[in-house]
C-alpha cells in the first residue's frame, strides 16, 4: 500500500521550516548509510526520497509529509561525503538550527548506522549530543542483510551495549528484505500516531 506522501519542503534554514505544527521525526546518519532507502521503504514508494550511489547528495533538509499528519525529516549525511570539508562544515549550523532548541514539533530522531561497521567517533558524538539536547533517539542498524543471521544479533547487541542503548531503542534493519522495519514503524507510530504498513497492507517485520 503506497502511503500518501510527498516532498513538502526543501529547506536551507529555519525560515523555510514548516510552521503547521505537525509532528516531525528526524532521520540522521553517515552519508550513504541508507536514509533515503529506508524512507522509501516505509512509505511504499521507490523514489520519494532521492537516493544516490554518490555520498553527500543530500545537502539540504527535506521534509516528507506522510498521510497529511506528520513529517519524516531527512537531514544531510555526515562522514565521507564527496564534497569538500568546508562545504560539509557549512551544513552543520543548518542541521543544528533544526535539532537544537525548543522545536516542539520534533518528537524524536532515528540515527542510522551501518551494522557491518558499527558506530565510530562521529556516531558516538552524535548520540551524546542528541541526548544532551533531550531529543528522544533510536538507532537503526542498517544493511543487516549483508551479514549472516547469527552475526546480526551478535553485532547489534554488542554495538548497542557499547553505545549504552536500551534494547528497545535499537533494531537491526534491512530495507531490502524488510527485516526490522517493523521496529522503526512502531517508533514512528508512537511518536506521530501514523501507522506505517507494507505495500500489501500488512505490518512490517519486527
Amino acid at each position: 500500500m503506497e502511503m500518501n506522501s510527498e516532498l513538502a519542503f526543501d529547506t536551507g534554514g529555519p525560515r523555510e521550516f514548516p510552521a503547521d505544527g505537525l509532528p516531525e521525526v528526524a532521520v540522521l546518519g553517515r552519508s550513504n548509510v541508507g536514509k533515503s532507502t529506508l524512507i522509501n521503504t516505509l512509505v511504499g514508494r521507490r523514489n520519494l526520497a532521492r537516493t544516490s550511489s554518490t555520498p553527500g547528495k543530500t545537502r539540504r533538509i527535506y521534509f516528507y509529509r506522510v498521510e497529511s499528519a506528520s513529517y519524516l525529516v531527512d537531514l544531510p549525511g555526515f562522514g565521507y561525503a564527496s564534497v569538500g570539508r568546508a562545504e560539509r562544515d557549512s551544513w552543520r549550523p543548518m542541521v543544528e538550527s533544526y535539532l537544537r532548541g525548543d522545536r516542539a514539533e520534533l518528537r524524536g530522531a532515528i540515527v542510522l548506522i551501518d551494522l557491518r561497521r558499527g558506530p565510530r567517533d562521529e556516531e558516538y558524538s552524535l548520540l551524546e549530543w542528541l541526548a544532551s539536547e533531550q531529543i528522544d533517539t533510536r538507532v537503526a542498524w542498517t544493511k543487516s542483510d549483508k551479514l549472516k543471521r547469527g552475526e546480526v544479533a551478535r553485532q547489534a547487541e554488542a554495538y548497542a551495549r557499547d553505545a549504552g542503548l536500551p534494547a528497545q531503542n535499537a533494531a537491526a534493519v534491512s530495507a531490502k528484505t524488510g527485516a526490522g522495519v517493523g521496529a522503526v514503524a512502531d517508533w514512528l507510530r508512537a511518536w506521530t500516531g501514523v501507522a506505517y504498513l507494507r505495500a500489501d497492507g500488512g505490518a512490517f517485520r519486527v
